[in-house]
């Protein structure tokens, strides 16, 4: 884009120049040049219909015709991934979809796919009745030949006690014979399929409700039935009651309809029981077919919907948004015009200019757009342009605060700090490595995951790839210079410059070393590692190097704070906020930083710890050893007197000034110029205490820069000590590193067992995988985070701005209704 001409160099330290601009807009082109400004997505459109409600807008009716298409589309959506109808990725681009066209399109679709499911959902109910009658006919057809079984067998029996010459057959005989046909009791029956989790409940309310008087008989069926009801497969057992009596009947039938039993005529005679089920077969096999063709139809009919779907769903969204945004503008109906109002970069001028040109001639208007720039005294909101590797470094910033408009951006700085601070507390090259190499696979995949829904989890560590790839090339530098390769030193830069005095210390690490060579040219030397004078160095080293770090870190804000206040022309925080500031710090802090240096040159055994405590308690007593340099003493008394000086020098001059300034002010002996385009005017007023154009609260601007006068000068202590954490996480790094290389590594290799080794291995790469390349990765960074809030940040950002938030169609795929 910068080859075209379009866009400017990007320059993150500020914000991109604002302005107010007046849209007038013909109706005729209105809906064009809106969705034009959407494709371009460049303006912020102010709702200037704020006091009315969605309904009295005068869009509204065109909203809820996309609301209502949205809907249909979200039914096409359920039943494509019902059926498994995927829609497709690409559209055809050549074809123009008319709204109008689409509304009735998509109606005719609906009211299609609604008869084909109504249909289907009827001649599927069908299916499973017949399918669970089937199954009656099977099942109760043995429960009868089983009865009929047995009373051959009862008869069989009877005969056979009759041959024998019983003294009551005769009498039980003449009794069967003589009893008239009206008056035996003829029994009926019910049949169907009842749930099996309710089985027993059933039989249980059967025999209560008839006092014992039916006779009942269950067979299982083994596979699960779809329910021709609720349509869900269910585990069933057909059931058949004898009663006997009107009363019985109704009672059964009123269990069956409570437990949701289906009922089923079952035929008495057998020849009618084969030719039922002849008959329920041969429309179970029409039926089949029929469904089988219903939903073949129907697939294709999502299938050619699905082609088209993606085009559809993004034309609605598109509608809806544009008419939501020209909601937002004011409706003349004498002009025939339409009025917006909005923020843009003042590089998007032209852009915005030729696009609403562009929409004047497709539209065939008469009357062309005009472009108004306007003045005002509102905050206007921030914007910058990022690109995929400086969003997520901004993304940090923003989530503690927006950058007020045209303040200085912490996040170009961040993308420096940020990861080498995490760096000095993860110093070790093997684990900076292991780490590039898991955040290589998100950037090499980075198009195909970025079309992927992937977990929370990785989610964030995908979109910040580029801040991991930052914090593991770092971790690799300060894991160089830390020497360590998951904690086993190496000699990359020559050999160490110490080695035994004789042959008799070659096992010895501790005693006979002597210094046979130059010294080791970049970072620790190895021999260090090991010895009984390895932790007491290496903690002075890296305690030492957090405070020297803390302090160029606390020193660049206050910086920052200087060139913020030259570029909103407030010469009062310059010179009674950035200079004492700047002194305070230093005399104290900055002297020890100093300290520092001079002890690692020179070689010192100077106590600094007694130093700095009794520059306090006797400035005026001699250093005896503890001496650096010469004339330290007086320097030492003069800095503590400037930092005392400070103090005041903070908390007093500011609020009367700015109470002179607002005097001055009402006046008359101060104006501005009515025309002037000095973006930063509000910022002027804030700055100079203007609470309001009558009252001067003195009062409260006092307090307010004594509580600003306190944290600053106890923050200067606590931020200072809070910057130890960078040694305290780097020394625990170091130690579970060594340990589980130690502990467990090397103790499973000592046993000479392969399968021994095999565990240890396993459990090394777990802990190591587990604890630091997650657990003290999430640790670290949380601790640089907080280093460049608190710390950082606070010296110089106010982070109270808003962001700016264009109209734009890059972002509606993301959305989901």
């Amino acid at each position: 884009m910068t080859a075209a001409g379009c866009w400017p160099a990007m320059d993150m330290l500020r914000s991109e120049p604002m302005q107010m601009v007046r849209l007038i807009i013909p109706v005729e082109s209105a809906h064009r040049a809106i969705s034009y400004l959407g494709d371009l997505g460049l303006f912020q459109f102010k709702d200037l219909n704020a006091e009315k409600s969605p309904f009295q807008r005068t869009y509204a009716t065109q909203i809820k015709r996309c609301g209502e298409m949205a809907r249909k589309l979200r039914f096409f959506r359920d039943q494509m991934k019902r059926t498994g109808v995927l829609s497709s990725s690409w559209s055809p681009m050549g074809t123009n979809v008319n709204l109008d066209e689409l509304e009735v399109k998509l109606g005719e679709y609906e009211a299609e796919l609604l008869e084909m499911n109504a249909n289907t959902e009827k001649l599927q109910r069908s299916y499973n009745e017949l399918l669970e009658y089937k199954l009656v006919l099977e099942k109760a057809s043995q429960v009868f030949y089983s009865a009929e079984h047995s009373a051959i067998a009862q008869h069989r029996e009877v005969e056979q006690a009759l041959g024998e010459g019983s003294i009551d057959s005769p009498l039980l005989l003449e009794q069967e014979m003589s009893t008239e046909p009206s008056k035996q009791v003829k029994l009926g029956f019910v049949s169907g399929l009842v749930a099996r989790e309710k089985s027993l409940a059933f039989e249980r309310i059967l025999f209560r409700s008839t006092r014992g008087n039916v006779y009942h008989r269950q067979v299982v069926v083994e596979e699960p039935v779809v329910d021709p009801v609720s349509g869900d497969k269910v585990e069933k057992n057909v059931f058949v009651v004898f009663y006997s009596g009107e009363r019985a009947k109704n009672k059964i039938l009123k269990i069956c309809d409570a437990f949701g039993a289906n009922r089923y005529p079952f035929p008495d005679d057998i020849g009618k029981q084969y030719q039922m089920i002849t008959e329920v077969s041969g429309k179970l096999s029409e039926l089949k077919t029929t469904v089988d063709i219903g939903q073949l139809h129907r697939a294709n009919l999502l299938q050619s919907i699905g082609y088209e779907f993606e085009q559809w769903n993004l034309l609605v969204k598109k509608e809806k948004i544009i008419y939501h945004t020209l909601n937002m503008l004011s409706f003349d109906v004498t002009k025939k015009c339409l009025v917006g109002e909005g923020w843009c970069p003042t590089f998007a001028t032209n852009q915005i200019q030729n696009v609403l040109n562009r929409a004047t001639v497709d539209s065939n208007s008469q009357v062309g757009a005009i472009f108004q720039v306007l003045h005002t005294k509102d905050s206007p909101p921030t914007y910058f342009r990022t690109n995929k590797f400086t969003s997520a470094f901004q993304e940090i910033v923003d989530a503690y605060g927006v950058a007020k408009y045209q303040e200085a951006n912490p996040g170009v700085y961040t993308i420096v700090t940020f990861p080498f601070l995490f760096a000095v507390m993860f110093g070790d090259w093997g684990h900076g490595i292991s780490l590039f190499l898991a955040t290589l696979y998100f950037i090499l995949r980075e198009k195909k995951l970025s079309n992927q829904k992937l977990g929370d989890i990785m989610e964030m560590a995908f979109g910040g790839r580029y801040v991991l790839m930052m914090m593991a090339l770092f971790s690799i530098y300060t894991g160089l210079i830390y020497n360590e390769f998951f904690s086993v030193p190496f000699e990359l830069f020559g050999r160490s410059a110490y080695d035994c005095r004789d042959s008799t210390c070659r096992e010895a690490s501790t005693v006979g070393l002597i210094k046979v060579r130059h010294t080791y040219p970049f970072g620790v030397d190895p021999k260090w590692h090991g010895t009984r004078s390895e932790l007491p160095f290496l903690n002075s080293l890296k305690m030492k190097m957090s405070i020297l770090l803390g302090i160029a870190q606390m020193n660049l804000g206050i910086i920052l704070s200087y060139y913020n206040a030259k570029f909103f022309q407030n010469d009062l925080n310059v010179w009674y906020q950035f200079v004492p500031q700047m002194i305070f710090l230093n005399s104290l802090f900055g002297y020890l930083s100093l300290l520092i240096i001079i002890k690692w040159c020179t070689g010192s055994q100077a106590d600094l710890y007694h130093v700095m405590i009794y520059m306090f308690l006797s400035p005026t007593d001699d250093l005896g050893e503890n001496q650096l340099f010469m004339g330290q003493k007086f320097l030492q008394i003069v800095l503590l007197l400037a930092a005392l000086v400070a103090v005041p020098w903070m908390l007093f001059p500011k609020p009367f000034l700015l109470k002179k300034q607002h005097e001055e002010r009402h006046r008359g002996q101060s104006y501005a110029r009515l025309d002037s385009t000095d973006d930063n005017s509000f910022e002027l007023e804030e700055h100079k205490g203007s609470h309001g154009h009558e009252e001067f609260e003195f009062s409260e601007v006092l307090v307010h820069q004594l509580i600003h006068t306190i944290e600053f000068v106890l923050g200067a202590v606590s931020n200072t000590a809070s910057y130890l954490r960078l040694w305290a996480l780097s020394l625990a790094h170091s130690e579970l590193s060594s340990v589980f290389y130690e502990k467990v590594l090397l103790l499973a290799w000592g046993f000479n067992n392969v399968f021994v080794l095999i565990i240890g291995v396993v459990v090394f790469i777990c802990a190591t995988v587990g604890v630091l390349l997650v657990m003290e990765t999430l640790s670290a960074f949380l601790h640089a985070l907080r280093l460049h809030w608190v710390e950082f940040q606070s010296k110089f950002y106010e982070g109270d701005g808003y962001k700016f938030s264009p109209f734009s169609f890059a972002s509606i795929g993301d959305d989901e209704e």
